[in-house]
C-alpha cells in the first residue's frame, strides 16, 4: 500500500516490487512530463553492509499508451549491473563517498536507457551512473549533492535519475490493516476507541526511484503538445512493470541463482491503491502477470468494491446511503479504468476511450497548478490526482472518499453522498523528509546513521 506488498508472490521478492506510480506535467518544465516508478518498498535505511540496490536480473519499464488500446505504444526500460571494485573487503564504503566517482564506493551500480516505440528499440544511454545508498554522514557526506550528481541529462531534454529516495507515499498501515480502522473515526467503528491521529506506515522508510522527465511531445500519438484540454490526443495513459527472465537457476561455480529465457512481467503498477484493495488476493499474483489491455476481466471488482460494502458494516450507522446504494459503480470505473469523459467534470477529461485498463491517465494540456490541493480533482485541481498524480497527492484519502460514495453523483445525479464520505481520512500527512520543487522531485532518503526505530526519518 500504495502498492506494497500487494500480492503473496512479489511480497517474497521486493526488488521487483513496483510501489507507486505518479505521472505529472512539471511544474518547473511545464513542456515536458516526469514519469516517477519506485521499487523495493519499507527499505531500511541502515540495512547494511549489504544496501538495498535496484536488481542486475530485473528488466524495469515505464510504459506509455497513447492510442487508446491499454497497451503500451512507448516504452522506457532501464536495466543496470552492479560492480565490486574490492573484492577482499565486506564494506559497502571503505571511506567518505563525495562523488559518484569515488573509488572509496565499492559497489556502483550502473545502468542503460532504451526507448522502445512501436516495437522498434533505441538506446538512448548507457553506463549512467546511480547514487549510493545514504549510508551515513561520515560515509555520504552531503547526501543531497552527492545525489544530484547522479541526475543525468540525455539528449537536449530528457532527465534521469534512478537511485535511494525517501518514500513519498503515506498511510496509516498499522490500522487500516486492523478491520479497516481510521483513526479519526474509530469511535464509529464496530470495535470503537478513542478518537486518534493517524500514524504514517511508511515514516523512516526508503525505496528506490526511477524517475524520468521528457517532453510532452515524446509522448503524444502525433508528436506534439496539445493545448486543448478537451482534446482526445491530450491524454496518455501510464504504468510501470518490472520483469524477470521465465527460469532459475542455481549456478554452482558462481553460488547464486542465474535466470533465463524471455521476460515475463511479475509486477506492474497503474493507479495507486488498484491491486492492493480491489483485486481479491486469490487473483493478485495473476494480474501482476497481465496488461492493462486485459483488464476487463476485473471491472467487476471495480464496480462493486468489496471496501464499499465493509464501510457500512464497519462503521454503523455512518453510511447508510452508501449501504443502500445497488448501481454498479460507475464513477470508480471511470476514474480507475477507462478516464473521465467529458461532461462529467466541466472543462476537464481524461477519457482514452472504452478499453477498461488500469492505468494513470493524465491530460497534459491541463498546466501545474499555482496553488495545488493534495485532494487534487475532488478538491477543484485539475492537475492533480487522478489527473496523473504527483508525489504529495493525498491519494489515500481522495480514494477512501471515493468508495464512501463522494464521487457517485457525477455519474448518478440521484444520490446524495452520506456526510462521512467528504470527511472520511486516515489522518496522515508525509513523515518523511520533505518533497523538492525540483527533479526528481521525492525527498532525501533517510541516512542509516541518522535512523531510529520508531523515530521520524532524518536525511
Amino acid at each position: 500500500m500504495s502498492s506494497h506488498r500487494e500480492a503473496p508472490e512479489i511480497s517474497k521478492d521486493p526488488v521487483a516490487d513496483n510501489t507507486d506510480v505518479y505521472a505529472f506535467v512539471s511544474p518547473d518544465q511545464p513542456d515536458t512530463v516526469t514519469i516517477i516508478a519506485n521499487f523495493i518498498p519499507f527499505q531500511n535505511p541502515y540495512g547494511g553492509p549489504n544496501f538495498y540496490e535496484f536488481g542486475d536480473d530485473v528488466l524495469y519499464q515505464i510504459h506509455i499508451s497513447n492510442s487508446g488500446s491499454g497497451k503500451a505504444d512507448v516504452s522506457y526500460q532501464f536495466r543496470f549491473h552492479a560492480e565490486i571494485r574490492n573484492k577482499k573487503t565486506f564494506l559497502y564504503n571503505t571511506g567518505p563517498i563525495t562523488s559518484i566517482k569515488d573509488t572509496t564506493w565499492n559497489r556502483p551500480q550502473y545502468y542503460s536507457v532504451t526507448r522502445v516505440e512501436n516495437g522498434r528499440s533505441r538506446i538512448l544511454a548507457r553506463e549512467l551512473a546511480a547514487p549510493p545508498v545514504n549510508v551515513g554522514p561520515r560515509s555520504t557526506p552531503n547526501y543531497a549533492k552527492l545525489a544530484r550528481q547522479a541526475i543525468h541529462t540525455i539528449g537536449a531534454r530528457r532527465k534521469v535519475f534512478a537511485g535511494q529516495r525517501a518514500d513519498g507515499f503515506f498511510a496509516d498501515l498499522g490500522s487500516i490493516f486492523d478491520l479497516g480502522t481510521l483513526r479519526p473515526f474509530q469511535m464509529a467503528h464496530l470495535i470503537p476507541s478513542a478518537a486518534a491521529m493517524g500514524v504514517n506506515g511508511l515514516q523512516g522508510s526508503n525505496v528506490h526511484t526511477i524517475a524520468l522527465q521528457v517532453p510532452i511531445t515524446d509522448l503524444t500519438r502525433d508528436g506534439k503538445r496539445p493545448k486543448d484540454v478537451m482534446d482526445a490526443k491530450s491524454v496518455i495513459g501510464v504504468y510501470a512493470s518490472a520483469s524477470r527472465q521465465q527460469s532459475r537457476l542455481l549456478d554452482d561455480v558462481l553460488g547464486v541463482p542465474v535466470w533465463h529465457g524471455p521476460y515475463k512481467q511479475v509486477s506492474r503498477l497503474g493507479n495507486p491503491l488498484f491491486n492492493e484493495v480491489i483485486v481479491p488476493m486469490a487473483e493478485k499474483d495473476k494480474w501482476n502477470t497481465r496488461p492493462p489491455s486485459e483488464d476487463k476481466k476485473y471491472a467487476q471488482y471495480v464496480t462493486k468494491p468489496e471496501l464499499a460494502g465493509l464501510l457500512p458494516a464497519l462503521y454503523p450507522g455512518v453510511f447508510p446511503k452508501l449501504a443502500a446504494y445497488k448501481k454498479p459503480r460507475a464513477d470508480l470505473a471511470a476514474i480507475l479504468l477507462t478516464g473521465i469523459p467529458a461532461g462529467v467534470v466541466p472543462g476537464f477529461q481524461n477519457y482514452t476511450g472504452p478499453v477498461q485498463a488500469d492505468m494513470l491517465r493524465l491530460n497534459v494540456a491541463v498546466p501545474p497548478a499555482k496553488s495545488p490541493n493534495p485532494l487534487g480533482l475532488v478538491a477543484g485541481d485539475a492537475a492533480g490526482f487522478p489527473n496523473g498524480r504527483r508525489v504529495f497527492d493525498d491519494v489515500v484519502t481522495v480514494e477512501l472518499r471515493a468508495v464512501a460514495g463522494l464521487t457517485i453523483p457525477l455519474v448518478d445525479k440521484t444520490f446524495t453522498p452520506d456526510d462521512a464520505a467528504g470527511a472520511i481520512k486516515d489522518g496522515t500527512s508525509n513523515t518523511n523528509s520533505g518533497y523538492l520543487s525540483w527533479f526528481p522531485y521525492l525527498g532525501t532518503p533517510a541516512g542509516g546513521y541518522q535512523s531510529k526505530p520508531g523515530i521520524p526519518a532524518v536525511s
